[in-house]
């Protein structure tokens, strides 16, 4: 563990240089002004405040330091008398920028109202994505989802108009591949309200995942407070080539760390390797760091970086990163707290799945694994693109793929979906010809968004509870995630897997060694994917999607109609009121995986994300029961009746009665959604109780007022019976370091007394009693 506590009297030495025998100060890499952005030329990077607060860290430290340390400290608040302890240790940190998605958006905008600010105190955006569903084809979708969701975006356009903000419209793209393509930059510390913002690490940025509360304090120009991240190292050797793509590597390291393994880390890759990885291959990389609970994932600045910053015409940055290059890599002897090897020319590529992201299998046993599983052999659909892997390189490679089987004569068998990333890769795919091929092949291009990755799909090729299989090149895969049936058996992989397994439709080919045959009956094998990994003519744009903020905001309007079902202005929770809390009821203990979906499903749930009161009728509605094995059907603890859960949180709330949540390991994982948060503190929830928590859930779960708490010891998780009531004990000293007891009356009579861990801090502590972290700053803010 390494630990760092500034004594007093230390200070930093001004750095000088002598030069023909006088003194002159060194030329500072802040007297360049380089825009973050070509849409924000008035925000500068701001490398000197890392190089400031770098030369007081390094002064205190006396250490090497790995990349991630570099980035993340020399964003602190305070670098002078910042505690700095990792996995320990809370940094108060000042990002460079936020970026929102529209369904996590419209929370963080109406949270934003309610702190009373008129302009936000750093760069924003905010983009429409995931509100659009994958139904008939690209146009026809969109079109539909701006027609469906006009409150919506109308709310968004003039909310961020309102409050300075960057607009992106509907078709526009993800929101991952807009900031990769527009906004990140080496060095640079982001937070975003969707848990992938880490594939801006692919541009060697730190992003973040986080909750909407979080956002709205970066936002008011309150710092963002992270519990200081360890660092895992993963050492590339090698070189990548053949069917091997950038996404192996993640899907290997998945199956290295599981979903939880990154959990309060930042994973660093470095080595000789990384210089075979495209930029956009990093991002891929990092992106899918978020399902192995990563704070984040980053890599060093490189010339890839730069060959795609200078693709993006972001030249001055690119060359302005490689002036302040020695600040973007790891120093030598740096120290990690966990270090994984991988020869990349060793690495095959990988399937993962079905039902979580961690269960990798090499290609080469895979079809084995299928078989020995029983898991359904026909596959039903293969779907390409996404926030993870819908890249110019991903595409013309998968094109590639698509030509060869065409040219044989051949058609997809299963259908096949295409997901361009954003409006420029779209419109720069179809005029180089790679859309041209996909649907000459019988693939379905989507609208530029999120669609089936997140749920927002109309699937109509079989019944729900049918047992089917589909892969995607997406980074998710949860039960019931893509399209709502649980009996969807969800693989990931790489695009070129993707690709050439929709041609074969069977989940057993191995297109490394296997044949297809051809129309002529000649049986013929794929030859390796090849591709461009920036466009040779440079990018098309396509259409101009982004709505600047306008000069004058004062007169803009945002109006949210009383009567709407879509959008709800916040009402503050109540305060904690002091008591002990006694004989509270277990709405659900909860057996096995929890993540964010089963606790917020996504999907049509969506559009309610605006509307807390509505949204919350999806509480835990896809959580499993431990009692009864059964999702969403729980005991009224006073009426003795089974309900949904909401029901149930309904009635409990109507009767002045709080409650809690016993949950599982690794309680919360995937996505970054307050929801899960705000819905249980709306139903009238005091605390979830769990043997451990995801980083960005438990945050949240603070942020909203609620405690966050852990089983001190995980196997006393057994000692809950679903139909216990419970005391919680020691609130009145609630402090940093110090457990609660929680006293399970059981209804034989008999008790058990059980010790409950927690990492709040005092700020955080002063969160639960004011009610939420949103009541503090208001209140702070009205005393001011």
């Amino acid at each position: 563990m390494l630990t760092l506590t500034r004594t007093a009297g230390e200070a930093v030495r001004p750095l000088q240089r002598l030069a023909a025998g006088l003194a002159t100060a060194v030329p500072r890499i802040g007297d360049t002004k380089v825009s973050m952005s070509l849409f924000e030329k008035d925000a500068y990077i701001n490398y000197q405040r890392i190089e400031d607060n770098l030369a007081i860290v390094r002064e205190r430290l006396r250490r090497p330091l790995t990349l991630s340390e570099k980035i993340v400290y020399g964003h602190l608040d305070d670098p002078h008398n910042q505690d700095i302890q990792r996995g320990v240790s809370y940094l108060k940190l000042r990002p460079d920028r936020v970026a929102c998605q529209d369904a996590t958006a419209q929370m963080a905008l109406l949270q934003f109202m309610s702190a009373g600010m008129d302009t936000a105190a750093v760069p924003t955006t905010v983009h429409c994505d995931h509100l659009i569903e994958a139904q008939v084809g690209g146009v026809k979708d969109l079109q539909r989802a701006i027609d469906t969701n006009k409150e919506v975006y109308d709310f968004l356009a003039t909310a961020t108009a309102k409050y300075g903000l960057g607009f992106w419209k509907p078709g526009s793209g993800i929101i991952h591949q807009i900031i990769l393509e527009n906004y990140a930059f080496p060095g640079g510390l982001m937070i975003g309200t969707d848990s992938h913002t880490p594939n801006a690490g692919g541009l060697g940025m730190v992003a973040c995942g986080v909750g909407g509360a979080d956002a709205v304090d970066v936002m008011a120009g309150i710092p963002w407070e992270l519990k200081c991240p360890k660092v895992i190292g993963v050492n590339l050797t090698g070189k990548i080539g053949g069917w091997t793509t950038p996404k192996d590597v993640i899907l290997k390291v998945a199956g290295i760390l599981t979903v939880k393994g990154g959990t309060g880390a930042i994973v660093e890759y470095r080595g000789p390797g990384v210089e075979s990885l495209s930029c956009t291959g990093m991002a891929t990389i990092c992106n899918m760091g978020a399902e192995i609970g990563a704070t984040t994932s980053l890599f060093p600045f490189n010339r890839r970086m730069a060959d795609y910053l200078n693709a993006t015409n972001r030249h001055e940055i690119a060359q302005y990163a490689q002036r302040f290059a020695p600040n973007l890599k790891g120093d030598e002897g740096a120290e990690y707290d966990q270090n994984i090897e991988i020869n990349l020319s060793e690495l095959e590529p990988h399937i993962n799945g079905p039902f979580t992201p961690d269960l990798a299998t090499p290609l080469s046993k895979f079809a084995q694994e299928v078989k020995k599983s029983k898991w359904p052999e026909e596959l039903k659909v293969a779907l390409i693109g996404s926030c993870t892997n819908s890249s110019y390189e991903d595409m013309s490679r998968s094109a590639s793929i698509a030509k060869e089987a065409t040219d044989h004569g051949l058609q997809v068998k299963s259908k096949f979906t295409i997901t361009p990333g954003s409006e420029q890769v779209r419109a720069t795919i179809e005029r180089d010809g790679q859309i041209g091929i996909f649907e000459n092949a019988g693939g379905l291009v989507l609208a530029n968004a999120c669609g089936p990755c997140i749920g927002q799909w109309d699937r109509r090729d079989v019944k729900m509870g049918e047992p089917n299989s589909i892969i995607t090149s997406y980074n998710r895969n949860f039960t019931g995630r893509n399209d709502a049936n649980p009996a969807t058996h969800a693989f990931v992989a790489s695009p070129d897997i993707v690709t050439a397994m929709a041609f074969a439709g069977d989940l057993t080919f191995n297109p490394m060694k296997d044949t297809l045959i051809g129309a002529d009956g000649k049986p013929f094998k794929f030859s390796d994917p090849s591709g461009f990994e920036l466009p040779p003519r440079g990018y098309d744009p396509g259409q101009d999607t982004f709505q600047p903020p306008p000069a004058d905001r004062a007169s803009v309007s945002v109006a949210v109609d009383p009567k709407s079902d879509r959008l709800q202005l916040l009402q503050p929770f109540e305060p904690w009121d002091g008591k002990t809390p006694t004989d509270l009821p277990i709405l659900i203990k909860v057996k096995g995986k929890c993540t964010t979906d089963h606790i917020s499903a996504g999907g049509p749930w969506l559009k309610y994300r605006g509307h807390l009161q509505n949204i919350s009728q999806n509480l835990l509605i896809g959580a499993i029961n431990s009692e009864n094995g059964e999702a969403n059907k729980v005991k009224n603890q006073f009426t003795g009746e089974y309900d949904s859960v909401p029901q149930t949180a309904a009635y409990y709330k109507s009767k002045g009665v709080k409650w809690v949540v016993i949950g599982d390991h690794n309680y919360g994982e995937g996505s970054s959604r307050e929801h899960a948060a705000l819905e249980p503190r709306y139903l009238g929830g005091l605390a979830i109780i769990v043997r451990s928590f995801a980083r960005i859930h438990e945050t949240n779960l603070k942020k909203q007022g609620m405690l966050a708490l852990t089983f001190t010891n995980p196997e006393d998780y057994d000692k809950i019976r679903p139909d216990d009531k419970v005391d919680i004990l020691g609130l009145e000293s609630f402090a940093p370091g110090k457990n609660l007891t929680l006293v399970a009356k059981h209804a034989d009579g008999t008790k058990d007394e059980i010790s409950l861990s927690h990492s709040f801090n005092e700020g955080q502590i002063e969160w639960f009693k004011a009610g939420s972290a949103l009541n503090l700053m208001a209140a702070k803010a009205k005393h001011q």
